[in-house]
């Protein structure tokens, strides 16, 4: 027989394993509360929407005027309760003060008549026995304030003595009520010590307490009747006995009367200044928000089309400042950004037209010899004039081919492959070779080898310069890809080949030294005059210095009929040939220089074309090859080692490449 368990509320055991487990805890929601749910989400969205479409300045002084409000109904909610405390406690003290007086002056107190004019309420309530003429026990009234009409207030006090509920010597708040005591004739004689509860009597009158006052009763001494009383409840001792309880009290009229003034002080001072500070809050904000409107008048200009458009600018301390200087930066990137893609569109639509140019004219040969053959072959002798066509044919499709070569190298530079930078290059033997070659193609040419090196200006009128010298070639061995560095000395060499006289001199000059500039920003600079001057006065500093990096240097230098000032910059832009029906027919593409700089730029090197003295044409190639170790210092401590640190620069991306595969 089994007990059932207390905490499955008397289930067996055995009937639990069977029970599916409760997965959803969770009480299913009822149409109803779900119906009100989606009312509620819906009205939230609604409100956020609503407030979405306020302007930002609109929330601001909204917000402004929202704090103002409550700071000063707060000021004016604590000020009121610190002045009611403090009068209240004032009220404390002197009943306190008085309270004592009262009590042994009781016997005169209690003979003395209430009417007159006093601010002390005063009740005797004794607990001894004594009894009046109706044998309740004796209440005495000897002080009650009396206002206009006769109006008096009288507190609400426990009645015979009772003290449940109250502390004696402990100031408490009672309600009061108005009543009001009239005098009329009357012959009889009857009449009560109290008259706050009875009559009084004279010869010729009585005076009676009304409940209620009449109506011709003056209606503000009513109000003031009516208001609280504090009441100081004493006990009255007379042989160490206790006799009564006496309560005096003052009202509170006058309290609230401040109170309330105070209160319409504070409402009208905090209604003006909320109305202040909302209008100073509104053109605060207004002129705050200037530079935003003129940012946001700006944006409208730039979304238009015209990037030139500039945010004024602002102290960067500030944060519009700010913002105006980063918006002003990002304008500027964005508009070169957009003038560069401008640019590359401009150069890609004249490299499509020039490369459909270029092919155009094999292909046409090629059609032109074709469709000749066709003419020509029923013909006698159409043998002859077909060995002619095919000869011609052969021509333009290996110039086409060329062509399409060229064209595929430079995509692939464009993409960054077709460049192996794992291994190393030994410059100077590509040097040589490119001369020996020269020498075959124009064996009547004198060729010179010149050792370059930088001679230091010797004043501001002459600078630093190249100086080319006959000697020997340094042993230079840098990092790169042999078969395209020798692709840029040949089509050098080429261009010296085609475009000069077989007969005119050349030199080659090939030299080593450090200079003061990072590859990474040789190889954005143009090829121009001004950067080569760049490179040269970077190149003292780092002789001077012994700093930055070691560079090769390499000049072919022509003295054939050169090429206008104006027209260097083009050479080492796609199919730029100074000379299109030249250029033809010494079979040039108009692609060699652009090679060379895609490949010079993939080493992060410079090349550039500068005018030759005398005439000709000078092509200068610079090569980074390590940077200059920094020198050691004269003393060290600890353990030294002989080991000669050399950074180069193509390190990590000699790694990262060496796990590319090879394009």
């Amino acid at each position: 027989m089994s007990i059932p368990d207390k905490q499955s509320g008397g289930v067996p055991p055995s009937s639990t394993p069977n029970a599916a487990p409760n997965t959803n805890p969770m009480p299913a929601m009822s149409p109803f509360a779900a119906h009100f749910q989606e009312q509620r989400e819906r009205k939230k969205n609604m409100l956020m929407r609503h407030i979405d479409r306020i302007s930002l300045s609109s929330k601001l002084v909204a917000c402004t005027i929202a704090v103002l409000l409550i700071g000063v109904s707060v000021i004016s909610f604590s000020i009121r309760a610190l002045v009611n405390n403090y009068m209240l406690q004032k009220t404390d003290t002197q009943l306190s003060s008085q309270s004592q007086l009262v009590v042994n002056n009781i016997d005169l107190l209690s003979k003395n008549d209430s009417s007159g004019p006093n601010s002390y309420f005063l009740q005797i309530q004794y607990t001894d026995g004594t009894k009046d003429k109706e044998g309740n026990p004796l209440v005495v009234t000897p002080l009650m304030p009396q206002m206009q009409d006769g109006i008096v207030s009288v507190p609400i006090l426990p009645t015979y003595g009772d003290t449940n509920g109250i502390t004696l010597g402990q100031a408490f708040t009672t309600q009061a009520v108005a009543k009001q005591i009239i005098t009329v004739q009357s012959d009889s004689a009857d009449s009560q010590n109290d008259p706050a509860n009875g009559n009084s009597n004279s010869s010729d009158t009585i005076t009676k307490v009304l409940a209620n006052p009449t109506a011709n009763a003056n209606h503000a001494a009513i109000v003031t009747a009516r208001a609280p009383w504090r009441i100081l409840p004493v006990t009255f001792q007379q042989n160490g006995k206790d006799r009564a309880v006496v309560y005096i009290g003052l009202s509170l009229a006058d309290q609230i009367d401040t109170v309330n003034t105070l209160t319409r002080y504070c409402i009208v001072v905090g209604i003006a200044v909320v109305l202040l500070g909302g209008s100073l809050s509104t053109l605060i904000i207004q002129h705050t928000m200037t530079p935003l409107k003129r940012i946001e008048k700006t944006a409208a200009k730039i979304a238009a089309g015209d990037l030139s458009q500039r945010i004024p600018s602002a102290p960067e301390n500030t944060e519009v400042g700010s913002l105006a200087a980063s918006l002003n930066s990002m304008l500027t990137r964005i508009e070169s950004s957009f003038h560069e893609q401008e640019e590359t569109t401009d150069k890609m639509k004249r490299f499509v037209s020039d490369a459909s140019h270029e092919l155009r004219t094999p292909l046409a040969a090629i059609h032109g010899y074709a469709e000749l053959y066709k003419m020509q072959r029923d013909m006698p002798g159409a043998l002859e004039r077909a060995d002619e066509s095919i000869e011609h044919i052969e021509r333009s499709s290996q110039r086409m081919t060329v062509l399409v070569e060229d064209l595929l190298s430079l995509a692939r530079l464009d993409e960054g492959r077709g460049i192996d930078m794992t291994g190393t290059v030994k410059l100077s033997s590509l040097v040589t070779d490119a001369v020996d070659d020269l020498h075959a193609l124009d064996p009547d040419r004198a060729v010179r080898r010149m050792r370059i090196s930088l001679e230091p200006a010797r004043d501001l009128n002459h600078p630093a310069e190249f100086n080319l010298a006959e000697g020997d070639w340094p042993e230079v061995v840098l990092p790169g890809d042999a078969s395209r560095l020798r692709q840029v000395v040949t089509n050098i060499v080429g261009n010296i080949h085609r475009y000069t006289p077989a007969d005119s001199p050349a030199e080659a000059a090939l030299g080593v030294m450090p200079a003061a500039i990072d590859p990474r920003q040789l190889a954005r600079m143009p090829a121009s005059d001004a950067s080569m001057r760049r490179f040269i006065d970077a190149a003292e500093v780092g002789a001077s210095m012994q700093t930055g990096y070691r560079y090769a240097v390499l000049r072919f230098v022509d003295h054939g009929p050169g090429v206008p000032s104006e027209s260097r910059s083009k050479i080492f832009e796609r199919f730029y040939t100074a000379d299109p029906s030249r250029a033809r027919e010494k079979g040039g593409t108009g692609l060699g220089m652009a090679i060379a700089q895609s490949v010079v730029k993939a080493h992060h090197g410079f090349i550039c074309a500068t005018g030759t003295d005398g005439g000709g044409l000078t092509f200068t190639v610079v090569l980074p090859i390590e940077q200059i170790a920094a020198p050691e210092p004269k003393q060290s401590t600890g353990k030294t080692k002989d080991v000669k640190q050399k950074t180069s620069w193509f390190s990590s991306e000699r790694k990262t490449q060496a796990t590319q595969p090879k394009a």
